[in-house]
């Protein structure tokens, strides 16, 4: 069995080169294509995901629970493959149908239309890509190896092709074949694990209600994650998007990044519920979880204390005034890592998906609504406060049931630890902002070089258990 330190680590590695990649990239891109471009572009590429959504179903987090039981024998994993896979294919082809539908009977949608259809190619290939797959087998060093090779391409062409503000559609071009070419490779050697093929025999009736249960669970989830951006973008203009497009650029880039332990935590999990392991289970949820309060505290704390200079060294002065949603941002990172934690890490293994739907859909409609009601009078800073507050209920609601199935070890001492550390933080990466308030980026190297010794010292001082293992690794 394959270390889950080992898979941390690697999926890690992938999500800070994701994040590398637009510290790279979007300092230069959103001062070339400027605030309306990037805006047709983060509005299409937005649009576009909702019909991502729709042709991914609910299938990459059924697939990985209920493939990871049958990850040891060939033949019931390319029955089971082959039934997800061919229902993936059929809402694959109903996606584009009604993609097609709404470029044809919008006319608002006439400005965006090329950049979405660029965008929609990246709908096939991520079906045919079968990522879920590579889950199941918690193959995260290929997956790592791959993202490096494209993400390295990506940020090439970028620099040799996007010159101009009109260049946007290439900038669109370019994030679509970094995603295309990791999907071929995956599908050119799926056959190490299984035998990809379309059937008839889907078996619908066996797979269909938690796959749409679960599908409903992830377009809540969409909604209030990208409402802010569609509503912004219908009652605004494209010049509020490309500002805000800053701050949830980095909110997005953070979160993924924190998420990386958890991610490769699932396979696991539902393999350990599944077996009725659940001694292991617990140990491990309860170690994932301290991990995730131990990372994600502390970097909201810094992130709400340095806001201004990252988006100054991210996108330039001119999108200053994206701050103070990105600090309300950063806030709703804590909701929304802990609201993740137990729906995936617990409800979902334990089939209690329909929980995770309620809490999703009701949390998306108090989105909206606090989207449509605040956002004509306080604009993208009640984008940012709506996002924090859906964040907010939904992980009430999820912590509320997922208490019911499993109890977090030494919660109370690594809440205390950390909570008293996180201050520190806060205070320590604020001061380097008013002793070098002209250099952006000298002041954050200082921000995070003096809160991290921090941190660690006083984690070290209070004796917090997660923060002296790993330090007993390393020495």
């Amino acid at each position: 069995m394959k270390s889950l330190s080992l898979n941390a680590f690697l999926n890690t590695i992938r999500n800070i080169l994701n994040m590398v990649f637009p510290i790279i990239t979007f300092p230069y891109v959103s001062r070339i294509l400027g605030a309306h471009n990037l805006g047709i572009y983060n509005f299409s590429n937005t649009y576009v995901n909702y019909f991502l959504l729709l042709a991914a179903l609910g299938i990459n987090t059924y697939a990985i629970r209920e493939g990871a039981k049958y990850r040891d024998n060939r033949e019931e994993i390319n029955k089971f493959v082959g039934q997800i896979f061919s229902i993936n294919l059929v809402a694959t082809v109903i996606s584009y149908l009604l993609l097609a539908s709404t470029l044809i009977l919008f006319n608002e949608l006439k400005m965006y239309a090329i950049c979405i259809l660029i965008f929609s190619i990246q709908i096939i290939f991520t079906t045919i890509g079968v990522e879920w797959i590579y889950s199941i087998y918690e193959d995260y060093a290929y997956i790592t190896i791959r993202s490096i090779v494209f993400k390295i391409l990506s940020i090439i062409l970028l620099f040799i092709f996007v010159k101009k503000p009109d260049d946007y559609l290439i900038y669109a071009g370019i994030t679509v074949f970094a995603s295309i070419g990791s999907n071929i490779l995956n599908y050119i050697h799926i056959n190490k694990f299984c035998d990809l093929k379309f059937t008839l025999n889907m078996h619908i009736k066996e797979h269909i209600n938690p796959i749409l249960i679960i599908f409903a669970s992830n377009i809540a989830i969409m909604i209030y994650v990208n409402s802010d951006i569609t509503i912004l973008g219908l009652m605004k203009s494209a010049y509020i998007v490309g500002i805000y497009t800053v701050s949830t650029k980095i909110y997005s880039v953070l979160k993924t990044v924190l998420s990386s332990a958890l991610i490769v935590t699932v396979p696991r999990l539902s393999m350990l519920f599944g077996k009725k392991k659940w001694d292991e289970y617990q140990k491990v949820a309860s170690y994932v979880f301290n991990l995730l309060l131990m990372l994600t505290l502390p970097t909201t704390a810094g992130l709400i204390a340095t806001s201004k200079n990252v988006i100054i060294l991210m996108a330039g002065e001119k999108y200053a005034s994206a701050t103070c949603s990105l600090q309300l941002l950063s806030i709703a990172i804590i909701f929304s890592i802990f609201s993740w934690f137990y729906n995936d890490c617990i409800l979902i293994p334990a089939k209690n998906e329909k929980i995770v739907l309620y809490s999703t859909i009701f949390s998306a409609i108090l989105n909206i609504l606090l989207n449509i009601l605040l956002i004509p009078t306080f604009s993208l800073n009640a984008a940012a406060f709506s996002t924090i507050i859906a964040e907010l209920v939904g992980m009430i609601i999820s912590v509320h049931f997922g208490r019911k199935v499993i109890t977090i070890q030494n919660l109370k001492h690594s809440f205390f630890t950390v909570i008293i550390a996180s201050s520190f933080v806060y205070i320590v990466a604020i001061l380097p902002n008013f002793l070098f308030s002209m250099n952006a980026l000298l002041s954050l190297i200082v921000s995070a070089i003096l809160s991290l010794i921090t941190y660690v010292f006083i984690l070290v001082f209070l004796k917090n258990e997660i923060m002296l293992s790993i330090l007993k690794r390393k020495l």
